[in-house]
Order: structure tokens, then sequence, then C-alpha cells
């Protein structure tokens, strides 16, 4: 029996191909990293640091085992203006230490870069993309996007999320807050309640935010075995938004 897939966005034609069983994985995971010229070199070393180190974590390896398949397919792109985005690491199938291994060492030997814009629509598009043009069939697609700013350029980042979710994609977001003591308008925007309201969405879809750089390898790890588990929290990491003022996602649009 032949399967087609089939993610259909508003606005644009759809993709579909046949099934195959050789491209099964548990999880189709973007890893989306922001390199905009707010993360100076020491976080971006930090931010890097923290993925090679989850990805080849114990707890993450055992999560990849024990999947229903016990394999993920994952890509690593950093991003930042509308149509900036770079391919640090291209689609890897995960399933144990040496390809976990590999696919580290990539992100790892990579040359840093810094760009100026913030387009986190832009970032959610191009994610879809990736997810629409592999060759791979997952139990379920995800889109992990860091940050440490709002969308400030490439138009709505709520209807560019709103389209995505629409393919049953879900996406979960790592607010990066670690200025927040001494950066005035990252600590009044309150990050983590931005992407709650304004980036997040999907299936299980949840946000962890990281207040210090300390504190980074650990959000991480935790992020990726929760998505590769298909887990999520019982109690939110961040306020519902029922509990306090919404934020107004266009401020920076």
């Amino acid at each position: 029996m032949t399967f087609a897939r089939d993610f259909s966005l508003a606005g644009q034609s759809s993709l579909a191909y046949s099934y195959d069983p050789a491209g099964e994985v548990d999880v189709e995971l973007v890893l989306a990293v922001d390199i905009s010229q707010s993360m100076d070199t020491e976080e971006q070393e930090v931010q890097r640091a923290g993925y090679v180190s989850a990805i080849t974590s114990p707890e993450v390896l055992e999560a990849v085992k024990y999947g229903p398949i016990g394999k993920i397919a994952v890509t690593y792109m950093e991003w930042g203006g509308v149509d900036e985005h770079f391919m640090v690491a291209e689609w890897t199938v995960i399933e144990d230490k040496a390809s976990a291994e590999a696919f580290a060492t990539r992100i790892a030997e990579a040359p840093l870069r810094q760009v100026q814009r913030t387009s986190i629509s832009s970032a959610l598009t191009k994610s879809v993309d990736l997810i629409r043009n592999n060759q791979y069939q997952g139990l379920r697609q995800v889109i992990d996007i860091s940050g440490d700013g709002p969308n400030n350029q490439g138009g709505s980042v709520t209807q560019a999320r709103d389209k995505m979710l629409m393919s049953g994609i879900t996406i979960n977001g790592l607010p990066l807050m670690m200025k927040a003591n001494t950066n005035t308008w990252q600590a009044m925007l309150n990050l983590d309640h931005y992407y709650e309201d304004c980036v997040i969405g999907g299936p299980g879809s949840f946000a962890i935010p990281v207040r210090s750089k300390e504190g980074f390898a650990d959000a991480i790890r935790m992020k990726l075995v929760m998505e590769i588990a298909g887990l999520s929290f019982e109690q939110p990491q961040v306020h519902r938004v029922s509990a306090r003022k919404p934020v107004r996602c266009s401020m920076f649009d």
C-alpha cells in the first residue's frame, strides 16, 4: 500500500510523496537557532556547546532508543533576518551514540556567524520547508526554535505560526533570557510570555525559558528529551494567558 504525506499551507501548492519504510522515524526535528546581533560571541558559544552536549547525552540517547521506531531525523539551522538561514548540519538520522556524535561534531566545527535582524516568522517558514521537503516520515514533526528577542522583520509572527500549525507541526520554544537582569527591554518584554503567546503552538507545545548560561545545557537536554519522547509538562513552565495580560504580539513586527 502506498501512502502520501501532504503538508498543505495556505497560499502554497501541496507537496506529496510516497511512503518509504526506510524513512520511518519517531520525530522529524528542526533545531532553529537564533544568531541575530543581540547574541554575542560568548552566548553563541554557550548555545552551540549546549546543543552538542545535549545531543550526545545519555538522556537523549535513551529517549531515542526507547521510541517506537528507535531513531529520529534532525537538522540544525541558524537564522537571523528574512531569508537569512544557514544549514549548519543537514538532515541526519540519529539512532545511536556514533550517529549522535557525528551530528554534534558538524555543529561544533561550523564557523560562528552573526546577522542583524530577528525574523522568527521567516525562520518558521523555512523550518516547515525543511520538513516538507525531506525524505523522512516521522510520527511527529517538531520545530525547536530558540531566540533572545521578538520578531522584528518579515511580517506577522502569529500569522506565520498559525499557517504552520495547519500542517500539524508542533512549535516549541527556547526563549533565552540570560540578559534579563541587565537588559531593560528584555526584562520588560517578558520574553517567555512572548514565546508562549506569539510563537509556540501545536499538539503538546511548550517553552522552557533559559535564565542563565549555566542552565543552558540542562534546558536544551530537557527539551530534546521531551520532544523525542513526545512528553509535555503537567504544569506549564510559563503563566497561561488567562492568568495574566496577553502579550501584544505585533509590537515589533
